[in-house]
């Protein structure tokens, strides 16, 4: 029994030696600095990541109460009070009905539907910039991480090196420790990157789809406001709504 334990001790030691504390340890200041750059990416792409899917999922679940009654309202201004206040599409219909009241008190000779149309378009941009607010990080993670990885693999070779050039023994036993630190910093630079590449591409078809959905009810907003109501998309039927009864067939006469 004992002797399981003082070999069970002795593997934990090597396995210690040639671990990531140990790496980190004989790396020094510099693959420190790179290992702690690479976690600080890391955890700051997932906050980002999280932050806009709630905030991607709070603008589509707005557009689907948009579809389910907005446009059955009486006026834009009723359809508007249903919505959240701070609801993306709420912001389109204020915006729009704001610039059909300031366009009544401009002295110069514009149009309305132009007008119009610049103010609803300003509005979609504020918000479409607000969901592709982080984007960048992203982008610029999953561009830099490999090769920030890269500079720390690099300096654990170089290491390796050093160490059989003094020595003069290129055993495994004086570059192992090198060059484990240097295929850690490679492989940490690679989990870095790739989930940052993949949430940079999946949260930017997002707010495509996002923002087609947006111009569509900007262009239906700005059309209403151009009709003075005369002109707004069908409102789809209700789902489990009453039919209409079939008439009743007259029953036929038995023989007696």
């Amino acid at each position: 029994m004992l002797t399981f334990i003082l070999a069970a001790g002795g593997a934990a030691a090597k396995e210690d030696k040639y671990g990531l504390t140990a790496a980190l340890r004989e790396g020094g200041l510099v693959s420190q600095s790179t290992f702690a750059i690479l976690v600080i990416f890391l955890f700051v792409s997932l906050y980002i990541l999280f932050t806009k899917l709630f905030e991607q999922n709070k603008v589509i679940s707005q557009g689907k109460r948009i579809r389910e009654g907005f446009w059955s309202s009486a006026s834009l201004a009723e359809g508007a009070a249903k919505l959240d206040k701070n609801s993306a599409y709420r912001q389109i219909v204020d915006d729009g009905l704001a610039a059909q009241s300031q366009h009544m008190l401009l002295t110069d000779s514009v149009e309305a539907h132009d007008w119009v149309h610049g103010s609803l378009a300003r509005s979609e941009a504020s918000i479409n910039s607000a969901l592709s607010g982080g984007l960048a990080f992203l982008a610029t993670v999953g561009a830099t991480a490999p090769f920030i990885g890269l500079f720390g693999t690099v300096i654990g070779i170089y290491r390796a090196l050093i160490k059989i050039g003094l020595s003069g023994d290129p055993s495994i036993d004086k570059v192992a420790g090198p060059v484990g630190e240097a295929l850690i910093m490679t492989a940490l630079g690679l989990v870095v990157a790739v989930p940052a590449v993949l949430a940079y591409n999946w949260l930017q078809r997002r707010n495509k789809a996002i923002a087609e959905d947006l111009s569509g009810f900007s262009n239906d907003v700005l059309g209403y406001i151009a009709s003075d109501g005369k002109v707004r998309p069908k409102v789809a039927a209700p789902k489990g709504g009453a039919t209409t009864p079939k008439p009743a067939t007259p029953a036929k006469p038995t023989a007696a």
